[in-house]
Parts: structure tokens; C-alpha cells; sequence
């Protein structure tokens, strides 16, 4: 195949998956599966997305600042803890297989479909109520969130879904902040993971450049179509496509 025809298949590839990954963390449904295709084992072809995702979370995250403006303090301390994570994540990956987390993938995918789905039914407490369980809900999101950087650093994939699920059954904000919030997490600890990949395996920069073009628009388009789309059809969607998501990685990882 021709550098120039492997280019344009990544150039597209980036477009589908950075929109794909702003909107639903869901990114490796496009990206991964191509740059297994054109013949990169997989872990150069998990921190070559690494690397092409900044792209994505430099787009979504300039898209985003108004929602960012409005919940500055959620979207640190969410960072903060992905980021810690992701450091143990990285350092994880270069003294232990990815195949570990592979097995469990489709599970955890599979798993953030389900708390994307039941956050459609469940009951909210209204913003200025008083919830006796707060604290309980702070350290167990805080946890969680740790864990999904831990997952970031390591393999990655549908880490988005994952935290996307997570900060929706566990904040009180509109789907538009908390995606927001999601992009620049993600974003921020994919930064961190890759500057320990530099150094530790190895990463196809030629592939990044042309996935990292289509990545940008891509993640920049996401956050402008989510504010004018409805909400819950859209949280629907998502789930769905989390399951069938976590189908093909079941099948991958097993068969």
C-alpha cells in the first residue's frame, strides 16, 4: 500500500474517530481496529492512537470552553485523579502484556453501556438538595476515576465510554459539561502517558501526523453537534453502540 493511500485512509479514519471520541469516548471503534489493520502490533498501535488522540482532545477541549468555564473546579479535580492514574497506567504497560487488559475490556465497555443506559432512568436529586450520601459518592467517583486513568495509561480504549458513564451517574451537570469535562481529562493524561511512551516503546509518529489532522477536526466538531442535539436519544445511542462495542472487543480478545 502507498504512503500516500495510507495516509488518506488515516487522514478519514481520524475525522471518524476524533468525532466519534468527543462525543463518546468511543475512538477505538474506528482508530484501534484500523491501525491493527495496516499491520502495527498492538501496542504500537495503542500508544500510536495514544498519541493521534491529543489531537482530538486539543480540538474538543478549545470546542468546549464555555462548558469548561462554567465547572472549572469539577473539571480539575476529575484531571487530577485521571492523571495520577495514567502515570500508573504507563508504567504498568511497559512491565506487564496488554493482552491483561484486553480480556477485560469488553467488560468494562459493556459495563459503562449499562450505567450510560440506567442514568436514563434513574431518579436525579435536584442540584440544591441536600444528598446524605455525598461524601460516599465523592470518594467512590474519585476512585473510579483514578481507575479509568490507570486504564487510560495502560490500554485505553473506550476509556472515554468508560469515564463518560462514570461522571454521568455521578455529577450533577448537563451532558454538554460533562463531556467536556471527559475531553479534557482524557486529553491531559493522554499528554502524560505519551510522554512516557516516548521513552519506552515505540510510537509510528509518520501514522500520528495525518490521524492527528483528522483527529483535531473531528474532536472539534463533537462538542458543537452535542448542543444542538436532544440528549437522551443521544445517551441512547451511545449505549448501544457501547454494546456492540464491547461485542467486537469480546470477539477479538477471545477468538
Amino acid at each position: 500500500m502507498s504512503l500516500w493511500l495510507m495516509s488518506i485512509i488515516l487522514l478519514a479514519t481520524g475525522l471518524a474517530a476524533g468525532f466519534l471520541s468527543s462525543v463518546a469516548g468511543l475512538a477505538s471503534l474506528v482508530s484501534y481496529p484500523v491501525l491493527l489493520m495496516l499491520g502495527l502490533p498492538p501496542v504500537s498501535a495503542n500508544v500510536t492512537n495514544t498519541a493521534a488522540l491529543i489531537f482530538t482532545g486539543a480540538g474538543s477541549s478549545i470546542a468546549s470552553l464555555r462548558e469548561l468555564h462554567h465547572v472549572r473546579k469539577t473539571a480539575l479535580n476529575v484531571t487530577i485523579y485521571a492523571l495520577i492514574g495514567g502515570v500508573v497506567g504507563s508504567f504498568l504497560l511497559v512491565i506487564a502484556p496488554a493482552k491483561t487488559f484486553e480480556r477485560v475490556v469488553p467488560f468494562l465497555v459493556f459495563g459503562a453501556g449499562v450505567l450510560m443506559l440506567w442514568s436514563q432512568f434513574r431518579h436525579t436529586v435536584p442540584k440544591k438538595a441536600e444528598n446524605p450520601h455525598h461524601l460516599e459518592i465523592m470518594i467512590l467517583k474519585n476512585i473510579a476515576i483514578l481507575l479509568v486513568g490507570v486504564y487510560i495509561g495502560y490500554f485505553g480504549a473506550s476509556a472515554g465510554m468508560i469515564m463518560l458513564s462514570i461522571l454521568i451517574v455521578t455529577l450533577n451537570a448537563t451532558f454538554g459539561e460533562i463531556n467536556a469535562i471527559k475531553n479534557f481529562a482524557a486529553f491531559m493524561t493522554n499528554i502524560l502517558s505519551l510522554i512516557i511512551y516516548a521513552f519506552t516503546t515505540k510510537v509510528y509518529w509518520w501514522m500520528v501526523i495525518p490521524l492527528g489532522i483528522g483527529m483535531f477536526v473531528g474532536g472539534y466538531m463533537g462538542p458543537v453537534v452535542i448542543r444542538h442535539v436532544p440528549v437522551k436519544p443521544l445517551r441512547i445511542i451511545i449505549s448501544f453502540a457501547a454494546f456492540g462495542l464491547a461485542a467486537y472487543l469480546f470477539y477479538t480478545a477471545y477468538y
